[in-house]
């Protein structure tokens, strides 16, 4: 089931919510937990009801190992850690299995290898999402974090309907506590009205802004050949648009409907196109993932290294890693294999491949940087130096971003390059372009001199493809969207001290556009979601739900 969906928005949501505050109101918290992880599964189900079997398996097995984790206490070591390691080995051949088992025997026949072409197979919404919840779920109870273990709080840690298919990815500790407080079971009119705004903003993200630029950048990525300067740079960044108010809505959605039924989630996306670095961005896209990266992946390798450097002698402070066996060894090998298996972990194509390597290229160089550079600080006075540092470091910081998008986003290798190369100018300038006949208004006093000099040639509209020249008006909705994901607060600093967000965000500077819960702004809100609800009609599902 989608968030943006009829279905969701005027019959599950409600039906949910009243359920939910009803039996916790009369019968207390177990009947609504029940209620609510029933509501989970039936809305994981939708879309394919098989996959509920899935489901209900992996948090059966996970479940019964935490069990063995944490069921006794004087255990030896040896015993938790095999136990640890074959719930992590399980859960990830679960996920090779859907995600990348039957892309490589495609491969294999690609190759010649095989002589059969065996298909391929579908893959389970979110899985990528519950199987990692439940690999930190292990992780917790194997270093002793998870005090409540009950069966009931399991199944609703693992499939809270907010984020089951998509993120954010949670830990027990942060979400489990919210659900054992009694008052999570009373009605809060303000935990709706936050909620309620907050979804209807990344509603208006998904459905007015991230699916009306969809179509350019979805017909611009099937058509590359011989793709010119112009029409290169104009699908790159309508995709990189797409992707950032899609994810970005998505969170949005995910946190106000968690605060509807009184639980904060922790916040996943906060403004990552003003990041300054590609550290400061990974530090706000797809902020969980990082986390878990960090803590699963990045730690335990850089303390191996450790280790490995103490027991050998070698100095480990800041000296050492500014020389070339330090930097490679303590910074550079644990960025680039925690950035390679992130890539990896978005999909089998060799572009996620890529994907990954480019960032892990770009974060050991970032991190370079910053061992030999004062890092800037961005609350020192202003000059015409600190503007132009901080200009010259955000544009350097996007473009290698969207470097990287490309990757994420082409059917293969093969067609990055393509693109890239016209984005360079490799397959000319791509001029003049076709213009229907009825935009040449949006040119304005400009138009005279533009046609006169060949870049633009009126025709049919019938004659253009997104591979030429889509309306003029996209082109500046292109722009409209970039000044608002590089300039405009945020949804949780428009929030502002009513953010439900588990951490805040840093405030804005223009305290005027604050929200307040006012009659004003409940109909605002109400008005703006009727009008997201009529863009139903071009749904798409989230980006990162095939992940």
């Amino acid at each position: 089931m989608l968030f943006n969906s009829y279905i969701f928005l005027y019959a599950f949501l409600p039906v949910a919510l009243t359920g939910y505050y009803t039996l916790g109101h009369l019968y207390g918290p177990r009947p609504a937990k029940i209620w609510l992880c029933v509501g989970s599964f039936v809305f994981y189900g939708w879309w394919n009801p098989a996959f509920v079997l899935l489901l209900l398996g992996s948090i059966a097995f996970n479940y019964t190992l935490s069990l063995y984790l944490v069921g006794d206490a004087n255990a030896p070591a040896g015993r938790q850690v095999k136990i640890l390691t074959l719930g992590v080995v399980a859960n990830l051949l679960l996920l090779f299995h859907y995600k990348y088992f039957f892309p490589l025997l495609g491969f294999f026949h690609a190759l010649g290898w095989t002589h059969v072409d065996y298909g391929s197979v579908i893959l389970p919404i979110g899985i990528s999402f519950f199987t990692f919840t439940q690999i930190g779920y292990l992780v917790d109870c194997r270093q002793g974090l998870v005090p409540d273990r009950g069966l009931l709080n399991y199944v609703l840690f693992v499939t809270f309907f907010p984020h089951l298919i998509a993120g954010p990815i949670l830990h027990h500790r942060e979400i489990m506590p919210q659900f054992a407080k009694d008052t999570t079971y009373r009605l809060r009119i303000d935990n709706l009205g936050v909620g309620l705004t907050l979804f209807t903003i990344g509603l208006i993200k998904k459905v007015m802004l991230a699916d009306s630029i969809a179509p350019w950048a979805e017909a611009g990525f099937a058509n590359l050949q011989h793709i010119g300067l112009i029409q290169a740079w104009s699908v790159a960044l309508a995709y990189s648009m797409q992707l950032y108010f899609d994810f970005s809505g998505y969170s949005d959605m995910a946190i106000g409907l968690g605060i509807m039924f009184g639980i904060s989630l922790p916040l996943n996306f906060n403004s990552p196109y003003k990041a300054l670095s590609i550290i400061d961005f990974w530090q706000r896209w797809h902020m969980t993932l990082t986390r878990y990266l960090t803590l699963l992946l990045y730690n335990p390798i850089a303390l191996a290294i450790t280790r490995y450097r103490q027991r050998a002698g070698m100095s480990m402070n800041r000296q050492a890693a500014m020389t070339p066996v330090g930097f490679a060894s303590m910074i550079a090998f644990p960025t680039f294999t925690t950035m390679f298996l992130a890539g990896i972990w978005h999909g089998a194509g060799l572009q996620f491949i890529v994907y990954g390597v480019l960032q892990g290229i770009f974060l050991t160089t970032n991190h370079l940087w910053r061992l030999f550079h004062k890092p800037l600080n961005v609350n020192a006075p202003h000059s015409a130096a600190k503007i132009y540092s901080v200009l010259w470091r955000l544009t350097l910081t996007y473009f290698a971003v969207l470097l990287a998008q490309i990757a994420f986003r082409a059917n293969n290798v093969s067609d990055a390059l393509v693109l890239v190369a016209g984005m360079i100018g490799l397959h000319g300038s791509g001029l003049p372009l076709t213009i229907p006949l009825g935009d040449v208004k949006y040119l304005g006093a400009l138009s005279d001199w533009i046609l006169h000099h060949d870049i633009l040639v009126v025709g049919l509209r019938s004659t253009y493809n997104a591979t030429t020249l889509p309306l003029i008006h996209n082109y500046l909705f292109i722009l409209a969207l970039g000044l608002i994901a590089f300039l405009a607060p945020n949804a949780y600093q428009i929030l502002d001290k009513w953010s439900p967000a588990l951490n805040k965000v840093k405030p804005m500077r223009w305290r005027f556009l604050a929200w307040r819960p006012t009659w004003f702004t409940a109909v605002g809100a109400g008005s703006l979601l009727f009008a997201a609800t009529q863009y139903f009609n071009q749904t798409a599902r989230f980006l990162y739900f095939q992940f």
